[in-house]
């Protein structure tokens, strides 16, 4: 078990920094504060349960939670009966972040479904250990970008209506953008048939899963063509596409111009390129 030791006299008040740490306890661990504290905690599980107990609400959390908890709440949380609970946790004020990153509840619960998105989790979370622990320059700095990065997709989980599985699909074809899709292979990884996952990527996007990925790479190509001096069939190279004809194509159906027609409108915003 890794553990964070507070400094001798610490009165639980919050401090400027970021305390961290990552627990595997089983059910004899529990931790009371009939007062709460003066700074946020935030709680991932990487598995087992854990519980969270304050006055108005008691929730349980599993593998892919992520618990947030409200200064100044009484809370007791601890291991689930018969359970061994493995998570990594922070302590934090929220002037370090900003307060519009922060839900209202006292007590706050999110589940997280898509796999890349928990190692996404896991690995801000070992960063924030990794930095306080060694503390070389600009130490706090990067352990708050790694906080703000845990609560911005904290924020995104909340405020997306997509089915999680639409999310996962969505993931991949970022990370393979420059690959030929085989959904067969891609519905294999998330889970589920090849035929329900077109459906529900089509009923939540709007777009087939070809389309996603071809919308995709246009939209980086237009990136590419505007800010650097890439010839257009290198760029398209580039986002994916091996046909010149057929980048074209999908070029004029997503910006609705052609590639060339495209950089000489934005000419005057190209970026210097630099060897």
């Amino acid at each position: 078990m890794e553990q964070y030791v507070e400094p001798s006299g610490y009165s639980g008040k919050s401090y400027g920094v970021i305390i961290s740490g990552h627990f595997q306890v089983d059910d004899t661990y529990a931790t009371n504060r009939p007062s709460g504290r003066d700074d946020w905690l935030i709680a991932f599980t990487l598995s087992g349960k854990g519980y969270f107990k304050t006055p108005h609400s008691t929730i349980e959390c599993a593998e892919g939670d992520l618990v947030l908890l409200k200064p100044g709440t009484p809370h007791v949380y601890g291991t689930v009966q018969d359970d061994t609970w493995n998570f990594v946790w922070a302590h934090f004020s929220s002037g370090s972040v900003g307060e519009q990153l922060l839900p209202i509840e006292p007590l706050l619960l999110q589940p997280f479904e898509s796999s890349s998105t928990r190692s996404r989790l896991h690995e801000a979370f070992r960063r924030i250990l990794s930095d306080s622990r060694e503390r070389n320059e600009f130490w706090h700095e990067l352990c708050v970008n790694s906080l703000r990065e845990i609560l911005l997709l904290l924020s995104q989980r909340r405020n997306r209506k997509l089915d999680s599985r639409v999310a996962e699909a969505l993931h991949y074809l970022s990370i393979h953008m420059r690959n030929p899709v085989q959904v067969d292979r891609l519905a294999k990884t998330i889970g589920i048939s090849a035929s329900r996952l077109s459906h529900l990527v089509k009923e939540q996007t709007g777009l087939s899963i070809i389309d996603n990925l071809n919308q995709m790479r246009i939209r980086q190509a237009a990136l590419l063509l505007e800010h650097t001096h890439r010839s257009a069939s290198e760029v398209a190279y580039d986002v994916g596409f091996h046909n010149y004809n057929h980048f074209i194509d999908q070029f004029r159906r997503w910006i609705g111009t052609t590639p060339s027609g495209f950089r000489k409108g934005n000419i005057g915003g190209m970026a210097l390129e630099y060897e």
